[in-house]
């Protein structure tokens, strides 16, 4: 049940970052899609910020004394969003996130495969790279 949950809720996060799409979308058409990265961080930050005053496992000394590599996943999210703001306005909302969604599973599986970052090695199989296919067939297909 406890994953059936964990689902839905990560099912949730993926519309949210299509809903994201077609807000930045437009909003990088208006003012520039590095001003409207910054707007979305911003926003986010003072959000995360006020959020930390109510946790209770705020760790922030610990979090930098950590390995510098796992810190370079903060650059990750700002050149994701410039991409996102700057493609949705010319192929769409929808076959950005295709587009989007077969990165993320292509460089999932090798992840995986490899046990990348101390995730569990799941060895890619001919199941995982069908379901890749499909996924390139939908963005064929929705392009």
């Amino acid at each position: 049940m406890k994953q059936i949950l964990t689902l839905c809720v990560v099912f949730a996060a993926g519309m949210g970052l299509s809903v994201e799409a077609g807000l930045l979308g437009p909003l990088g058409e208006m003012v520039g899609h590095m001003s409207a990265t910054f707007c979305i961080f911003l926003v986010g930050s003072l959000l995360l910020s006020f959020a930390l005053v109510f946790a209770r496992d705020r760790a922030l000394r610990e979090m930098f004394s950590q390995p510098r590599w796992m810190l370079s996943g903060g650059i990750l999210g700002p050149v994701y969003v410039v991409i996102i703001t700057s493609v949705t306005p010319f192929l769409g909302i929808g076959t950005t996130m295709v587009a989007i969604l077969f990165g993320q599973i292509g460089a999932g599986l090798v992840l995986d495969h490899f046990g990348a970052f101390g995730a569990a090695r799941q060895r890619v199989d001919g199941y995982r790279l069908a379901a890749l296919a499909l996924i390139a067939g939908a963005l064929a297909l929705i392009h």
